[in-house]
């Protein structure tokens, strides 16, 4: 065993097995594990735990700060371990249960689930499980490659286990920038001006007497899978960086534009490595995540500095950060979510949020959750945090999918996330609405006349148009066709 990982000796004697450690969870219990996007999460004592449960009658709720790798949500479910999961999953097993009403989820702003613990608006947790790069003296925890909600569960938990992961090498120490805001009524200000400032310690505080076991792991994160840009990412890409060009000329903002904020996935890194052949300069990012697209932005010297919460890549960009670590560690840092989520610094930092929908109607209402108004897909994550704060609430989505059989504009979203009040651009590969300053009926027009693709554009114009005419109002719908779309497609298989 490396114990030379744990500068406390008095806690060699902690050591001990994943399933061992798996025997401390008692059926009922709230768990807090760490993890945030795939990234630093258990990797071997809650898949003890599902083994576990496959064997005997044992359901916990689990807390993290966002999803999980390694299939652990698809185990833990598959062995029925789980009664009630939040605040985020992308798990295909994990979502099937949820819909089906086996597994409660609780879909939360990712910034929230701290909040709500602190403020004992949730059940008490009783096992954090967190995984580390190394222990210090004094007990306190290196976290790996998430900060997410390790801090808040380190503090508030009854119990500690501690999974140190040699794969993760020492030398991460330094990334993360660990704060944590009073508790009300004595809030403490948070000191951020710029995504660059550090305000806090390097590691996470915890009682040394709560650590109940320590378990050896080698085993690194889940990569994140990029998919390398297509003609629709492309397009949408093109849209925000010609958009961003005219905000420039208009003096809106500088060729240094403000802070980014951008969601995982496949868009949100083609439109970050479009920022690669653009004419921008001395980028920053206050995000939640870091990507693939982010550390070729630093590499290529046109982004300066991010800040996020994890560090979520591939396989091949993962050997190139922690290969070279120095390299990086002065130019990023990773810290709780419940910071940088925050509302208030979102706002005063001014940041651009560019995130992903699943749906959005004419007058701007989005959906990021559901399909068909009824079934989640994975959660509002941290979206909702920056949309309603953001200096630039941007959200993307192709204009159709599945051979065109799906227009993703719609008259009425089947469920929502984000207000028309909470959106100010709206990006497909057609093109690119600008909604701000523009009523609901101007509103539906530029969606209309930019977003939509043509196969639906003559019905939605219809549609508005028969609104207007024969209901009228600050905002025209007829509620009789308003989820028309979402009927034909589930009875005919196309929203044609």
């Amino acid at each position: 065993m490396p114990y030379g990982r744990i500068k406390a000796a008095s806690l060699f004697d902690k050591v001990t097995t994943a399933e061992q450690a798996a025997q401390l969870f008692k059926d009922g219990m709230v768990v807090g594990a760490s993890g945030f996007t795939k990234a630093g999460d258990s990797k071997v004592v809650l898949d003890a735990l599902a083994k576990r449960a496959a064997k005997e009658a044992i359901k916990i709720t689990l807390m993290t700060g966002a999803s999980l790798g390694h299939d652990t949500d698809a185990k833990l479910a598959s062995a029925g371990a789980l009664a009630k999961r939040m605040p985020f999953q992308v798990d295909r097993v994990l979502r099937t249960a949820i819909n089906a009403g086996e597994v409660l989820f609780i879909d939360q702003h990712l910034s929230e689930s701290a909040e709500l613990l602190h403020n004992r608006c949730l059940p008490p947790v009783d096992i954090a499980v967190i995984e580390a790069a190394f222990i210090e003296a004094d007990g306190s925890i290196v976290p790996t490659t998430s900060v997410g909600n390790s801090v808040t569960f380190a503090a508030l938990a009854k119990r500690v286990i501690i999974e140190i992961n040699t794969a993760v090498p020492e030398s991460i120490y330094g990334l993360h920038d660990i704060f944590q805001p009073d508790d009300y009524p004595y809030r403490n200000v948070i000191p951020i001006v710029a995504p660059e400032n550090r305000i806090g310690r390097r590691s996470i505080p915890v009682d040394i007497h709560k650590i109940a076991a320590i378990v050896f792991t080698d085993i690194p994160d889940s990569p994140a899978d990029v998919a390398p840009p297509d003609a629709k990412t492309t397009a949408i890409a093109g849209h925000l960086l010609r958009f961003f060009e005219n905000e420039v000329k208009k003096g809106h903002l500088t060729d240094r534009l403000l802070p980014l904020q951008a969601g995982i996935g496949k868009v949100a890194n083609a439109v970050l490595s479009g920022f690669g052949e653009s004419n921008f300069y001395d980028l920053r990012m206050f995000s939640e995540v870091l990507q693939d697209s982010t550390f070729d932005l630093l590499d290529s010297g046109k982004m300066s500095f991010a800040s996020a919460s994890s560090i979520t890549v591939s396989a091949p960009c993962y050997e190139r950060v922690f290969g070279n670590l120095q390299k990086y560690k002065d130019r990023i840092v990773l810290r709780p979510q419940n910071i940088s989520n925050t509302p208030g610094l979102i706002r005063r930092l001014g940041v651009i949020a560019i995130n992903t929908a699943i749906e959005f109607d004419i007058y701007g209402n989005v959906n990021s959750t559901h399909i068909s108004g009824t079934n989640i897909m994975n959660g509002i994550g941290g979206s909702g945090d920056f949309a309603r704060n953001a200096y630039l609430s941007i959200f993307v989505s192709q204009a159709a999918s599945k051979d065109n059989r799906i227009s993703h504009v719609l008259p009425m979203v089947s469920h929502v996330d984000h207000t028309e009040h909470d959106v100010d651009i709206l990006v497909t590969d057609i093109g690119l609405a600008d909604l701000r300053g523009l009523a609901p009926r101007e509103r539906a027009q530029a969606v209309i006349d930019h977003c939509v693709h043509p196969d639906y554009r003559d019905a939605l114009q219809s549609y508005f148009d028969r609104a207007r005419q024969l209901r009228g109002g600050h905002t025209p719908h007829l509620l009789e066709e308003a989820f028309s779309w979402h009927t034909r497609l589930r009875e005919t298989g196309s929203m044609k």
